[in-house]
């Protein structure tokens, strides 16, 4: 006979804990990055040139490109970053939203741009190359 599992009050709160702090870390990463959106720009597509994850014939079309995404995701509902970032959820085990959104639009997007001569690495390659860029930018 299966044994069931009740979820307790303890159980049930500390998840709730998880979760709020999970939720309140995504809000304060896409806030941060919202406050100086053209420096966490330049810092990352400067960074993708210069890694040699992203040859261009413009690094500034890169930057341009780099914060009208981050605007989208600023303004967009979390169902629609969840769905863009869904291929991209297990390059990592607790990724950074921010991270993972801008590899994701790189891998997908950037890509195609006519400025955008190659995108070179793996996509554990970018998401580390931008999340490096976003952890200091947190940080500082």
């Amino acid at each position: 006979m299966g044994k069931t599992f009740n979820v307790g009050n303890r159980e049930s709160s500390l998840l709730s804990k998880i979760e709020s702090s999970k939720e309140r870390e995504r809000h304060r990463s896409i806030h941060a990055v919202r406050e100086n959106v053209d420096m966490f720009s330049n810092k990352v597509s400067m960074k993708l040139v210069e890694d040699g994850l992203v040859e261009t014939v413009s690094k500034n079309s890169v930057q341009d490109q780099i914060t009208k995404c981050i605007g989208i995701l600023c303004k967009a509902e979390d169902f629609d970053i969840d769905f863009q970032i869904a291929p991209f959820r297990t390059i990592v085990q607790n990724p950074n939203i921010v991270s993972l959104y801008l590899t994701a639009f790189v891998v997908e997007k950037l890509i195609n741009h006519k400025d955008v001569i190659e995108i070179y690495g793996s996509d554990e390659d970018i998401y580390y190359c931008i999340h490096k860029i976003t952890v200091q930018f947190l940080e500082g």
